[in-house]
């Protein structure tokens, strides 16, 4: 197991972008966007506020870029980072999540989630990436009181074996699904640096997949 996770944590080094900073606002068209957009040299992608589950914008500099040179950082104060839940949804869950399929609309990272979700839990996501049908991204908004820094830590949630499966927007919800015991946690041990974005810069960017 433990060569499986450090496996994992390679692969995600490599190919997550999911961590970044955000600035909230409304869903678009009254349905849940869905998938990465590429902007200049840097991806955007949807995630939850998780004060009220609430559509936010995420933005990941491209590690060639400048601003994603040194993404992810090596090392941080453990006090100034803040935390992003990745919530991988095992086969069969219904629903529009923030990255669909496997690698799917967020082909940098979502094969990768997918096959971190089956090589740690096959009894709940099976042994093909392919169908997991996807994950959200959760995190805190500063205006809304949440635990909001420039650097975010990825962690990824699955769900366990015999676990009520919710479609979990908020981070009341989190920890519902916490004290129920339905979640298994893990550590990537990796932390991202951001930038801000709007919804426009998102409906601007063009779909990656």
């Amino acid at each position: 197991m433990l060569n499986q996770l450090t496996s994992g944590r390679g692969m995600l080094i490599a190919a997550l972008a999911a961590a970044a900073c955000l600035f909230p606002v409304n869903a678009l068209a009254g349905s849940l966007p869905s998938g990465e957009r590429a902007l200049g040299n840097a991806s955007i992608e949807p995630a939850y506020n998780d004060a009220d589950g609430s559509i936010v914008y995420l933005l990941t500099p491209n590690r060639l870029a400048p601003l994603g040179a040194n993404n992810p950082i090596n090392s941080v104060n453990s006090h100034a980072v803040a935390p992003l839940f990745l919530i991988v949804y095992p086969p069969g869950t219904p629903g529009t999540f923030n990255c669909m399929g496997a690698p799917g609309n967020c082909p940098d990272h979502g094969g990768v989630i997918a096959s971190l979700a089956t090589s740690v839990m096959p009894g709940v996501y099976g042994t093909d990436p392919l169908t997991v049908p996807g994950h959200d991204h959760l995190v805190g908004v500063a205006r809304t009181g949440g635990d909001f820094n420039v650097p975010w830590h990825v962690y990824v949630e699955l769900f366990k074996s015999g676990a009520s499966v919710t479609h979990i927007t908020t981070l009341a919800e989190l920890e519902a699904a916490w004290s129920a015991n339905s979640l298994l946690e893990v550590d990537t041990g990796i932390t991202f640096v951001c930038a801000i974005v709007s919804a426009n810069a998102y409906m601007a960017g063009t779909p990656v997949a």
